[in-house]
């Protein structure tokens, strides 16, 4: 059974109502001056059906993020401000997360927004079999009835061959499976309660090639056939902009670009969108030299004035030392209504002249997907 309805699933992504909304969302780790600003006022919109991909570096506070919005986030980390909303595509109940009790946060938990950690082999408890597992957090989330067991696993059963896993492992442990074998495990795991929302952090990180091939076209045809949302973590862009319908792009703890896959891949806005798909070769079309982005990522504790990519950035000139942009329309709004991006180069009142081409349309033949 789908999620969405007919006449919702024809529309494309963006023309959805929204089922999760991030506004102003700040997070620190620790206290007083010493603080480290993780996160600092994001915003975000992910549509019912919609694949949404955030991608960055390392460090630049995807994970947060995710567990931020879902109340997961260990000490000392501590959300400072902003709301995180939920809306369900069902039957439109919901509320802002930041502010729900602890009884009504666990009933949202797994039943409207679940979340697919980055390692199965440390999310999953090693003494207790993958059936146990299952049926324990199917239970945790059911009423209690005299035949809820056995309905229970019969769900687990289900959810097992659902992710393509033979049944006769239910009775396995965690370290009897494969890596790809767990990792489905996490992900039948998350769709127990069928939830609206999926966020899905980096969960093909530790996986090989063909392992990783086959997990994304699983979540695809499993966000197909149940209609869910996904939030897709990955540092790898060129992944996303296959999978996803849209890419949010993060860099120190903000988002500095948000579009649709096709118009990243295209017409990056970003310096740091273009570097970062520069950073990977072209599987098809003429060759080209792989630039990357030179330095590392900035500290946290002590950040750059004015736009944090600045020190970086090739296109940088004298008012991004001075003036942080904020994630806005681009230049090009008229033709691009749905973009935003963070950088100076497309505020036409300081930037020292034409957009550079680097950060206009690619080459049509030059495919990297």
């Amino acid at each position: 059974m789908t999620l969405l309805d007919p006449t919702t699933a024809a529309l494309p992504p963006r023309e959805r109502k929204p089922v999760l909304e991030i506004r102003d969302l700040s997070v620190d780790y620790g206290y007083d001056q010493n603080a480290v600003h993780a996160l600092q006022g994001v915003d975000l919109t992910l549509h019912a059906g919609e694949v949404l991909g955030l991608a960055g570096e390392s460090g630049c506070g995807k994970s947060t993020l995710a567990y931020a919005a879902t109340r997961l986030l260990p000490p000392p980390g501590v959300i400072t401000g902003g709301s995180v909303t939920f809306t369900s595509a069902r039957d439109g109940h919901g509320g802002d997360l930041l502010r729900m009790g602890e009884a009504e946060l666990r009933a949202q938990r797994w039943r409207d927004t679940a979340i697919v950690f980055q390692g199965a082999m440390n999310s999953l408890n090693p003494v207790y079999t993958v059936g146990r597992q299952l049926v324990d957090g199917i239970l945790a989330h059911k009423p209690r009835s005299r035949d809820a067991r056995a309905e229970a696993r019969a769900r687990a059963l289900e959810l097992l061959d659902m992710v393509g896993i033979p049944k006769d492992r239910l009775g396995s442990y965690p370290h009897q499976l494969s890596g790809g074998m767990r990792q489905r495990v996490m992900i039948a795991m998350a769709l127990a309660l069928e939830p609206e929302i999926v966020i899905m952090d980096e969960p093909t990180t530790a996986l090989d090639v063909v392992m990783q091939r086959q997990i994304v076209e699983q979540i695809m045809q499993l966000k197909d056939e149940l209609g869910f949302s996904v939030i897709f973590i990955t540092h790898d862009v060129s992944l996303l902009l296959e999978l996803a319908d849209r890419i949010a792009i993060m860099y120190a703890g903000r988002i500095v670009e948000d579009a649709s896959s096709e118009e990243v891949y295209k017409m990056p806005r970003h310096p740091y969108t273009a570097g970062l798909l520069h950073s990977f070769p072209p599987l098809r079309g003429p060759k080209r030299d792989l630039a990357g982005i030179p330095g590392s990522p900035p500290d946290l504790v002590n950040l750059p004035t004015g736009c944090k990519f600045h020190p970086r950035c090739p296109y940088a000139f004298d008012e991004c030392k001075l003036t942080d942009p904020v994630l806005g329309p681009t230049r090009f709004g008229a033709a691009e209504p749905e973009r935003q991006v963070a950088c100076l180069l497309n505020d036409e009142r300081v930037a020292p002249g034409p957009i550079p081409l680097e950060l206009g349309v690619r080459p049509e033949g030059d495919r990297i997907v």
